[in-house]
């Protein structure tokens, strides 16, 4: 299976179909230039490809904090419904987890939606253990003053 970092537009925009799938609110027309203004924080786009496109999509970072020190955080990971049970997301848990490794993390860290029950086997599967809630709130942002 090859893995590898979406570096150019066209790479990128040939992952847009993999992450519709999770991000349907993201519009094929904007896909690329988010990733790209994302990419100034630290966002990488990795992807496994087969018959010369991609079937599962990762989007992730490689951050530091007090509590886990420097760490991979997946913002992103999902494998077209029809590639699913295939391997190719367990590649990328695998791959990732060896990036993570290769740059210094000592952990790799995900959220996941509460009803995405199938993804949370699949990531006990691959040895990611559920370690906490995550909470959020909408903020209404106001106009600057």
């Amino acid at each position: 299976m090859k893995i590898r970092i979406a570096k150019s537009d066209q790479q990128i925009a040939a992952c847009y179909p993999v992450i519709q799938a999770l991000r349907p609110h993201i519009s094929e027309e904007s896909f690329v230039r988010r990733v790209r203004g994302l990419e100034k924080a630290g966002y990488m786009l990795a992807f496994a490809e087969e018959a010369g496109r991609p079937v599962a999509v990762a989007g992730f970072r490689i951050a530091e904090n007090l509590s886990w020190g420097r760490f991979l955080y997946v913002d992103d990971l999902v494998t077209l419904s029809t590639r699913r049970s295939h391997g190719f997301g367990a590649g990328l848990v695998g791959w990732l987890t060896g990036y993570a490794a290769a740059n210094g993390c000592s952990q790799l860290h995900l959220d996941s939606g509460t009803q995405r029950k199938d993804a949370h086997r699949f990531y006990e599967r691959e040895g990611i253990r559920m370690t906490g809630y995550h909470f959020a709130k909408l903020i209404s942002p106001h106009p600057a003053t």
